[in-house]
């Protein structure tokens, strides 16, 4: 179709008073790139990430840096991230619960999709421009983790109370994690005002912020108390485990307790059995007794993932309470009589 002769004549008039002419509109230098190299963007997606998201895919993100720092993240390909994937499998260290380093490169993968996303969030890069979306996951193998028989969970405690430089604070960690299948994250954060000895309770925060009340028995609530005071906890916030020198419970002591453990019964050590163990064998059993709704209350899932009638399907603190005191054997004041 013919221009306008008069749109024509107007348009060059236009350019005119700009001082430009058609010639300059087709040389004109393209504007310089404002996609920052992945070493530049790298700490501020660090900053933003939580904790956790910082311990998991900090490594992965250090990886990155190394092998793409000058590289801007418009450069970055999909073969890019699948052969960091490969090299962190071929490379992951070799344990006894390891799965050939699948886990490493799962992480690779979902690593680069936190920083593309937030990329794609700062408006740096458009939705479709993700190299990390369009590497496909590698799909997750089941668990290998189950509930321990009574035998073998009361092998782990005799062990746990009988060796080691500090029997109390690993009974009690058992104790604790045996009755309220919590997981690490929330027995290290435990403060002393978390804990309440009149009823039995004990506040957990864990994984996404999640925050839950969980029945205790009164007997692990006043050896929980008497082991704070013992140990020089006064103030609300202190922490409620601590060390013999009043230090604060870390992750570490799991690590030092279960490698002690594989030394003196050899099935730990073979089977990979860790605390998370303890919270399988506890959901297992409330699962069995008091159905699935009980058990998902127990366990603190709040998410509304799976079937529609998982909506419908909610347990009270009295019927986490009445759980409780069936699988330990003492009463507990918010308990039902069932």
């Amino acid at each position: 179709m013919a221009a306008d002769p008069h749109r024509v004549d107007v348009a060059r008039q236009l350019l005119a008073q700009l001082g430009l002419s058609v010639a300059d509109l087709a040389t004109a230098p393209n504007p310089p790139s404002t996609v920052p190299t992945v070493a530049e963007y790298l700490p501020r997606v660090a900053a933003a990430a939580g904790p956790g998201a910082n311990r998991t895919y900090g490594p992965y993100w250090a990886r990155m840096a190394a092998a793409w720092g000058n590289r801007s993240l418009a450069d970055i390909a999909a073969s890019d991230i699948e052969a960091l994937q490969r090299r962190a499998a071929a490379t992951a260290r070799s344990r006894r619960n390891g799965r050939d380093g699948r886990h490493a490169g799962e992480h690779v993968i979902a690593a680069a999709r936190a920083l593309y996303n937030r990329a794609i969030a700062d408006g740096i890069l458009a939705a479709g421009d993700s190299p990390a979306h369009r590497v496909v996951k590698p799909r997750r193998l089941p668990s290998n983790r189950r509930a321990l028989t009574a035998d073998e969970l009361e092998q782990i405690n005799l062990v746990a109370r009988t060796t080691g430089n500090d029997t109390v604070l690993d009974a009690l960690l058992l104790r604790l994690h045996t009755e309220t299948a919590c997981r690490r994250g929330g027995a290290v954060r435990l403060r002393l005002c978390d804990l309440d000895t009149v009823y039995g309770l004990v506040r957990l925060v864990e994984k996404g912020g999640t925050l839950r009340w969980q029945p205790i028995s009164l007997h692990l609530a006043a050896a929980l108390a008497e082991h704070a005071h013992c140990r020089g906890a006064v103030l609300p916030g202190d922490a409620l485990l601590r060390y013999r020198n009043g230090g604060p419970l870390t992750t570490r002591r799991y690590d030092h307790l279960f490698h002690r453990l594989g030394d003196r019964l050899p099935w730990v050590a073979a089977q990979g059995i860790t605390v998370h163990w303890l919270r399988h064998t506890t959901l297992t059993w409330v699962e069995r007794h008091f159905g699935y709704g009980v058990a998902r209350a127990y366990a603190g899932h709040t998410d509304s993932t799976g079937p529609a009638t998982t909506t419908y399907i909610k347990a009270d603190l009295e019927a986490v309470a009445t759980a409780l005191a069936a699988m330990t054997g003492h009463p507990h004041p918010l308990a039902t009589h069932r």
